[in-house]
């Protein structure tokens, strides 16, 4: 199996460097960094971890077409290549309509303006599967990378409706499909699977987590967490979910039937989730914030009591 971390660019970068060190022992394979907007840059972010890491793949989790032209998007994943000595990964989305708002940008045609970013992005990468058709107007001679670019970077599409996550099945390297539920996973495979039809994409389960010894703060880490991000939950993933969509964005309103979008609980909870993950198919779990009330503790049970677990059944 294939295991990663995901982590918000809320954290600090001595927080977060403590994160991507520990996950790099523990045996991860992936550490990826969001850009929510106004937060801390993940480029930046993802650029400084790789001086204090040395195998573990580096990811930003996701770029939008809308805040960043495709080519910076493209420089930025060729130095970022660069930088790591060939771990980095590339996440790209249509982003939030309700966080592009606060910038005052519309999130205007989102899976055809994610189709043709992926396409630009790709192409200028140098991925040699890439559909020209979809390459906008503007697309020729000169739209090349000034520098060299060892290895294509992966590029992931964040995704979660139906048309958004077959697109990215039949045009992408991977995708990241946030799971309210986890258990939603299987109905997010057939999608990316419709799509794919025989590529290899990589699909990992993507989950919010947050695991402590104590299952009472592990369900409150979770629960503030779900409380800022709720509203931006779409209300058909919450409708399939069967919980109201308010807009409401206080921890106190998370209820059980919020939490279990997520995972809260001990080392035995999690493990118990994961299994149903592999059952449904999933073979690459990606384990998202908060975390845990420490998310380095949190990692450090992570690889000592779950992950070996997972790779006995793999």
């Amino acid at each position: 199996m294939k295991f990663s971390v995901r982590v918000n660019n809320d954290l600090g970068f001595t927080k977060l460097l403590e994160v991507a060190v520990a996950a790099e022992q523990a045996g991860f394979d992936q550490l990826w960094v969001s850009n929510d907007l106004f937060l801390r840059s993940a480029p930046v972010l993802a650029g400084a971890l790789a001086a204090g890491t040395a195998r573990i793949g580096l990811g930003i989790a996701v770029m939008n077409p809308y805040s960043v032209h495709v080519s910076e998007l493209a420089m930025l994943a060729g130095t970022l290549q660069e930088v790591t000595g060939g771990r980095a990964l590339l996440g790209l989305g249509a982003g939030s309509e309700q966080f592009l708002g606060w910038a005052g940008m519309a999130r205007t045609q989102p899976l055809a303006t994610t189709r043709t970013a992926l396409a630009v992005v790709r192409a200028l990468l140098g991925h040699e599967d890439v559909d020209r058709a979809l390459l906008p107007g503007w697309f020729g001679a000169q739209s090349v990378l000034r520098f060299p670019v060892a290895r294509p970077v992966p590029v992931y599409i964040g995704a979660m409706g139906p048309k958004m996550l077959e697109m990215a099945g039949r045009h992408a390297d991977g995708v990241l499909p946030l799971l309210y539920p986890p258990e939603r996973y299987a109905d997010v495979r057939e999608h990316v699977l419709a799509g794919a039809e025989h590529r290899d994409v990589d699909l990992p389960a993507c989950f919010w987590v947050s695991l402590s010894d104590d299952p009472a703060a592990a369900r409150t880490a979770l629960a503030e967490k779900l409380a800022y991000y709720g509203p931006s939950i779409s209300a058909p993933v919450l409708a399939a979910a069967r919980l109201a969509h308010d807009g409401h964005g206080a921890a106190r309103l998370i209820d059980d039937r919020m939490l279990a979008l997520g995972v809260a609980g001990d080392a035995a909870d999690v493990l118990a989730r994961c299994r149903v993950l592999h059952e449904l198919g999933a073979r690459h779990l990606s384990f998202g914030p908060p975390l845990g009330p420490d998310p380095v503790t949190a990692i450090r049970q992570l690889g000592d009591r779950v992950l070996p677990a997972l790779e006995e059944i793999s």
